[in-house]
């Protein structure tokens, strides 16, 4: 690959920390008060109003029960039903591990090169420490039901056995994207391998294959898929050709695609995105948002263009979402963040110089950030950078309240913060919880420990806190009397 070193250097910053970051849209998902169907819950906003949740944990305090989990995966649970549903994937031999932080990778590339290598020495010493390659490894993927009273394991089915369809950086795992359920069914994608649909007690429904597509630089994958009422629809921003695609929940079958135009035109950029599409519903009408390469893209439930804007970056991760009639687009690092209101047609990208027009309510030309989304709670946005700055916006001006670190300690950061009992919660990579003060003035209160790494963002399942990390599954929940 012809990739200068300056771009190369870049490139890297684009480690895919993904699971933590990589993230699902609302669909027809609601249920009951326990029910969390998908990434980020219902609304794509993890925000819960149960008063039992607990506030303070560590490996036993507040810990009903936990669970190790074979292989690994940066997907979240979801929960229907009493069921805590997760995917996994184990490795024959050795794996490439995890690394904490999103530099380690352009430190190396910048000693290569000090050391006088050529591109093509450095790119390929970067990618045999750094890149798992499907030549390198056997995998079995799996999804796995426990109790969510329990913990007990209630079934586990292998539904793929083999080499991946693609490599992964070794920060990003080989099930990054995670399942979603309409409570009947659980739908789980691998991009670039297929979907594959089970019913509730295990049973295999459906699958139908995907064609493996080339991602930039063997990154790996991790934008999820979300419900449209009997839709499931994915996105697959590659580098061959970006589509988006809805398939029938019922058979499997391909109800439409899109191929996406994204990407800079005229530029030999990078096409591929790890964004979750949203499905934003409001008065009126039901469409589906994505974000990727320099550009978003929404469109109805037949996949029709509505509408389009530029500003987005060339890799773009944090999944777009709706708070108090506004939708949020984060146009990744060092690119802005986005107000969006309802009714949109066309392109209605900023002019230079502009920070609004009639639909973009208001943007923060730096607001974007690389990895994590944001949470919206009590009026403000609540957004991390992946290197712990933590700035709240007010969700409906824009108006930045305050921009600081979270804490000296907290350097690293995938999941999505999440918010209840009037305050918001920020899961390092490290397995540290950040527990801040929700309000105009920033306060940190304590820091919850798990001494494991953590990037994937958990459920909240009434009062309930699932929470994934590298070698375990716990259940977060103060005791019960009696």
């Amino acid at each position: 690959m012809n990739t200068p070193l300056s771009t190369l250097s870049r490139t890297w910053l684009s480690l895919i920390a993904l699971a933590g970051a990589m993230t699902l849209a609302t669909g027809d998902v609601r249920g009951d008060e326990a029910a969390w169907p998908q990434f980020r819950g219902p609304d794509s906003n993890p925000v819960s109003t149960n008063a039992r949740l607990a506030e303070t944990w560590g490996k036993t305090e507040n810990v009903e029960w936990s669970a190790e989990i074979p292989g690994r995966g940066w997907s979240s649970p979801i929960v229907t039903g009493e069921k805590v549903l997760i995917t996994s994937a184990t490795t024959d031999g050795p794996s490439k591990s995890p690394q904490i932080g999103t530099e380690y990778s352009n430190e190396y590339v910048a000693e290569l090169t000090k050391q006088g290598l050529s591109e093509a020495q450095v790119l390929e010493k970067v990618t045999a420490r750094d890149i798992e390659l499907p030549a390198e490894v056997q995998l079995h993927y799996f999804l796995s039901c426990r109790n969510l009273k329990t913990g007990k394991l209630e079934w586990q089915r292998e539904f793929y056995a083999g080499r991946p369809p693609g490599g992964r950086h070794r920060k990003n795992s080989f099930v990054s994207e995670t399942p979603v359920t309409d409570g009947k069914s659980v739908f789980v994608y691998v991009a670039n391998l297929g979907l594959y649909a089970f019913d509730l007690k295990g049973k295999p429904l459906w699958s139908t294959p995907q064609e493996a597509l080339p991602i930039y630089l063997d990154f790996g994958t991790g934008s999820s898929p979300v419900l449209a009422g009997r839709l499931l629809v994915i996105v697959n921003d590659n580098e061959k050709q970006p589509f988006i695609a809805a398939y029938d929940t019922k058979t499997g079958k391909e109800a439409w695609r899109q191929n996406r135009d994204v990407g800079i035109a005229g530029k030999p950029a990078p096409r591929s995105a790890w964004v979750t599409p949203y499905v934003w519903r409001h008065s009126g009408r039901t469409e589906i948002v994505t974000v990727g390469a320099s550009v978003a893209i929404s469109y109805d439930l037949a996949g029709k263009e509505l509408w389009r804007m530029s500003g987005m970056s060339g890799a773009p991760i944090p999944m777009p979402f709706a708070y108090d009639g506004l939708l949020y687009v984060n146009g990744g690092r060092g690119r802005p963040l986005f107000a969006v209101r309802p009714g949109a047609g066309g392109d209605i990208s900023l002019k230079q110089g502009e920070t609004s027009n009639p639909y973009v309510a208001w943007s923060d030309p730096r607001g974007g950030t690389y990895l994590p989304t944001a949470v919206a709670y009590e009026g403000a946005l609540y957004s991390v950078s992946e290197t712990g700055i933590l700035s709240r916006f007010d969700a409906k001006t824009g108006n930045l309240t305050y921009k600081t670190r979270i804490d000296p300690a907290a350097t690293a950061f995938s999941a999505s913060p999440w918010a209840y009992h009037g305050k918001v919660f920020f899961l390092s990579e490290e397995g540290q919880t950040f527990v801040v003060t929700a309000g105009e003035t920033f306060q940190l209160l304590h820091v919850n420990e798990l001494d494991d790494m953590a990037l994937a963002s958990p459920a909240l399942a009434g009062d309930r806190l699932v929470l994934r990390t590298e070698h375990r599954l716990y259940s977060i929940c103060r005791p019960r009397s009696g």
